[in-house]
């Protein structure tokens, strides 16, 4: 269950609710505020909060009043120019924060991101669900060879049912101890009165990291493309880059033109160092190159050669 009864009634009132403001508002991200976006088998990222848009980053760049007479291609050009040449304090003006449920072990992955303010569910002070994440059969898959971080070849039928086995039977035993641990009822009341429980502090600790977590981030436009940059990109783990690519989607409804400008010099784009650079203009002049006489590592070697869609010469 992604959002509980509790939950529900939560969002249809704050939907139901309309509030007139002075300030800018987002047609199309209104759209789905506060709405629960599904990711993963259980998981959500919820809008339930923004502030600014395209024409907010635009005025703090030109340090204006308003629009005036400027032209809809006059703001996409200054967006542009800005996200082109890396001048990201127009786009810190704006900021937006979401209600997120997500595993432990992607929360942990997160949280390395600290450019937000964050506030998580406490298993210290209430019970966790019983809800954990169990992965899709085509999402199994062995280590990766030439990356220790990754994954690589799908597992077969028979593997693969062993793997959900193995993680549906640790979840569900490491939640029966848990809940015979805390040894108390949804009301709070004793199940066994004959036997103590524990604090829920330390039942908490047999829990193990597929299991679900929310939480509350907020964070500026700059530093969410920055995330976004980085967890939507493929080499990123399925699960968290599975969260990225909603609030990608999020993104492109409340500031379509930075939206657009950020796939565009960033997500789309490409670095290159100084010597792969002269490497290039090397190719471009005729020269015959390898890694060995590029002056470039073998690792760097092979990127270059992805971001020019060559196969990699030795």
């Amino acid at each position: 269950m992604r959002l509980t009864p509790e939950q529900q009634d939560e969002v249809a009132g704050q939907r139901g609710e309309a509030r007139p403001t002075r300030r800018a508002t987002v047609p199309a991200l209104e759209e789905i505020l506060y709405e629960p976006l599904p990711v993963l088998d259980r998981g959500f990222i919820r809008v339930v909060d923004y502030m600014g848009d395209d024409a907010a980053i635009v005025q703090a760049a030109r340090v204006s009043y308003g629009r005036g007479t400027r032209k809809v291609s006059e703001d996409r050009g200054l967006i542009n120019y800005l996200m082109r040449h890396r001048h990201t304090t127009p786009f810190e003006m704006c900021e937006i924060k979401y209600h997120v449920k997500l595993p432990i072990f992607v929360a942990r992955q997160w949280i390395r991101h600290r450019t937000a303010n964050v506030n998580e569910y406490s298993a210290r002070y209430s019970i966790l669900d019983n809800e954990f994440y169990v992965p899709a059969p085509e999402h199994l898959a062995g280590p990766a060879t030439t990356n220790r971080q990754g994954r690589e070849q799908a597992l077969d039928g028979a593997a693969a049912r062993r793997v959900l086995d193995l993680l549906r039977g640790n979840a569900e035993r490491a939640y029966a101890g848990y809940a015979e641990l805390l040894n108390e009822d949804a009301a709070g009341a004793p199940i066994d009165p004959a036997r103590p429980a524990l604090a829920r502090e330390l039942a908490r600790i047999n829990l193990s990291l597929g299991f679900y977590t929310q939480w509350y981030w907020k964070i500026d436009l700059h530093n969410l493309m920055h995330f976004l940059s980085l967890r939507a990109d493929p080499h990123a783990q399925y699960e968290i880059r599975a969260y990225a690519e909603v609030m990608l989607e999020t993104l492109a409804r409340w500031v379509p033109m930075a939206h657009a400008a950020f796939l565009e010099y960033r997500m789309n784009a490409a670095t290159i160092s100084a010597t792969g650079l002269t490497v290039i203009r090397r190719m471009i002049q005729g020269e015959q190159l390898d890694q060995r006489s590029s002056g470039l590592s073998a690792r760097e070697w092979r990127e270059l050669m992805a971001v020019l869609g060559r196969a990699p010469q030795r």
